[in-house]
């Protein structure tokens, strides 16, 4: 393994910093975009009994809040603007007890798109190993 001086690790950190906000400007600024479209928002009462442990030290906002709001976001594959609802993050935390600190990336039809793809992933895979199985015995 290659070392390499102080000042060109220094030189890629301030590099790599700059990709970083430079990412999270660009995020900021679509997610304002996105925001700005909410004309109001919609609140649902949080249960935290219902919510999955986490083994975390912290509370996510809407447990500190006390309810649940409608958040707005950015689909991670086709770009689409987006709003979580309150009542589908009261059905994702306490009734499939799904994990506090994850958030909607995926609209609707982006989502059902994933999902196929995985499942025929998942297939192909499993056909494999029953070919492979079979040659072997």
């Amino acid at each position: 393994m290659k070392r390499m001086s102080g000042k060109v690790r220094k030189a890629q950190i301030k590099a790599a910093r700059t990709v970083r906000r430079e990412r999270q400007r660009r995020l900021n600024s679509m997610h304002a975009t996105v925001l700005q479209s909410v004309v109001h928002l919609h609140r649902v009462v949080c249960d935290p009994a219902w919510l999955a442990p986490d083994g975390s030290y912290g509370a996510p906002e809407f447990v500190l809040r006390g309810y649940y709001e409608d958040l707005a976001f950015v689909c991670k594959d086709c770009g689409a603007a987006g709003v979580w609802t309150a009542a589908q993050q009261k059905w994702w935390f306490e009734a499939a007890r799904g994990g506090v600190w994850t958030r909607a990336v995926r609209c609707r039809p982006c989502r059902a798109r994933e999902r196929a793809r995985r499942e025929i992933a998942r297939r192909t895979h499993l056909e494999g190993l029953q070919k492979k199985r079979a040659e072997t015995e």
